[in-house]
């Protein structure tokens, strides 16, 4: 359910790489150009370009793109040329920074990409900043918070559909009590929502719904301006239901007087080759506006066309 559109005869990483080269010659950056090779490449192909402007010129595309282009659209290139994993590791860095800080980032890495895309960003992530996710998490964390989080960016949960419903039962009962007196830190808690698989985390929250009459983050939401409760229930969302997850961030990115274009960016540039259609159809439904149309409203030049050309929207 991607939405990158790639073309059917690509020319080769070299070519790309001596037009990208070309792109930086001159007075002026042809951005266009830029655009319309990035843009048009999968991850695998953008490595290989990205291998090929090594070997040919002896330098990084990274830092010529970054030195060639400014601002938003400077960020949005840069993110989406990254590899995936390298990307998340770049993303939950920032997310650690004191003036960067972000838990909801790194909860969103550790529950919305699959077990063995969270195992390579950990070892991106180690290989990049010479120390470990969990280290850097464990530090800029406290509370419950932390207790939360260090067990999310560790997990590496079983993928496959099979589900034990007598597990789910019991475990939505466990769920039940728990949130019923108020343990929302649990134990028991954390460990059902961070160790089981996607699948059986389903089948637990759906039988905790028909059982008890509620969905979870409704029963969750006993203190609304609760940070731990937010995180906990952002957590659940994006384990269970990332789509609708991505569309509210999405939504309150773009609404209002301002736009939030770190939250737009890192979307667009995390979601595009994974499920980017279904937010757009969930989009769609919850806001009868076409994402592309509210993004062309919101964003202009050079970063709206980039923006637009990786949702598959590039005529909004």
């Amino acid at each position: 359910m991607a939405t990158l559109i790639v073309p059917a005869a690509v020319p080769s990483p070299a070519e790309d790489a001596e037009q990208l080269h070309k792109a930086f010659a001159g007075w002026g950056t042809n951005e266009d150009l830029i655009i319309s090779i990035l843009a048009h490449r999968t991850a695998a192909q953008r490595k290989a370009i990205r291998q090929a402007y090594q070997e040919i010129y002896g330098e990084d595309l990274l830092k010529d793109l970054n030195a060639e282009l400014s601002s938003n659209f400077q960020r949005i290139v840069f993110l989406w040329t990254l590899e995936p994993a390298e990307r998340d590791a770049y993303l939950a860095n920032e997310a650690t920074k004191l003036l960067t800080s972000n838990n909801w980032i790194i909860m969103e890495i550790a529950c919305t990409r699959s077990s063995h895309d969270l195992f390579a960003v950990r070892q991106a992530y180690h290989a990049r900043y010479k120390k470990s996710l969990e280290e850097d998490v464990a530090h800029k964390t406290s509370g419950d918070i932390r207790k939360l989080l260090l067990p999310l960016v560790t997990a590496f949960r079983y993928e496959g559909e099979e589900v034990n419903m007598m597990l789910a039962k019991s475990e939505a009962k466990k769920l039940r009590e728990k949130i019923t007196d108020k343990e929302h830190a649990d134990d028991d808690l954390i460990r059902i929502l961070t160790t089981r698989s996607k699948a059986q985390l389903s089948a637990t929250l759906n039988h905790y719904n028909n059982e008890f009459g509620n969905p979870i983050n409704k029963d969750l939401k006993s203190d609304p301006n609760n940070e731990y409760l937010k995180l906990l229930r952002g957590a659940i969302k994006c384990l269970t239901a990332p789509e609708k997850y991505f569309e509210k961030t999405l939504r309150f990115a773009i609404k209002g007087l301002g736009t939030d274009e770190w939250a737009l960016t890192r979307v667009v540039a995390t979601r595009a080759e994974v499920d980017m259609e279904r937010i757009k159809e969930y989009y769609y439904k919850r806001n009868s506006v076409h994402l592309g149309h509210a993004i062309a409203r919101d964003a202009s030049g050079d970063y709206e066309k980039m923006l637009l050309a990786l949702i598959g929207h590039e005529s909004a």
